[in-house]
């Protein structure tokens, strides 16, 4: 029996978050969006997505509710986590630890620690150092034991993303200026 296309009429929780975050896209970009892409031409250079897929993408996230659209950023327009995006990190960090688990026999391709003491964080984002859950804004990102270079270090948003720094925080390329 084949699946509906859609599950906006369904009456499960699950089968709605699907139309709103199901499609493999959906959930690169907000793992993106946490990690400090901002702009089109961000996501459009670190995921290799077709454009117009990604203004397709990127639309149905702001309508959702996921992220805002900020047309006054300086120069260009910006894509920003609401709290209802930032409720999904319990769901990109559980989806990357089973893949660390099951597809990286290395261990872990990014570990990430409590900005305030430096301790790693659990599987379940508790700081194994003082014992908290810590909220995202609080959370450093880095390479952990199973990071292998893949040769995206040489576009400037994978090298950004790939050195250690805060999630939510929009990055900064080594040219000093803001990346767009």
């Amino acid at each position: 029996m084949t699946l509906p296309s859609t599950y906006a009429d369904r009456n499960c929780s699950l089968a709605r978050t699907l139309e709103v975050v199901g499609e493999r896209w959906t959930l690169l970009i907000v793992r993106d969006a946490f990690f400090g892409a901002r702009r089109f031409g961000d996501f459009a250079a670190r995921l290799k997505i077709p454009r117009a897929v990604l203004t397709s993408r990127l639309k149905s996230l702001v309508q959702e509710g996921v992220l805002t659209r900020d047309d006054e950023a300086g120069a260009g327009v910006e894509y920003r986590l609401t709290p209802k995006g930032v409720a999904l990190w319990p769901v990109v960090r559980a989806l990357m630890n089973w893949g660390d688990e099951f597809y990286s026999p290395s261990g872990a391709k990014r570990a990430f620690r409590h900005d305030r003491d430096g301790g790693l964080l659990d599987r379940e984002g508790r700081c194994q150092e003082c014992g908290q859950v810590v909220p995202v804004p609080a959370i450093t990102i880095e390479r952990g034991p199973g990071y292998e270079p893949d040769g995206t270090e040489h576009d400037p948003v994978s090298g950004t993303i790939n050195t250690p720094r805060r999630l939510l925080e929009p990055f900064v390329r080594s040219e000093g200026r803001k990346a767009s």
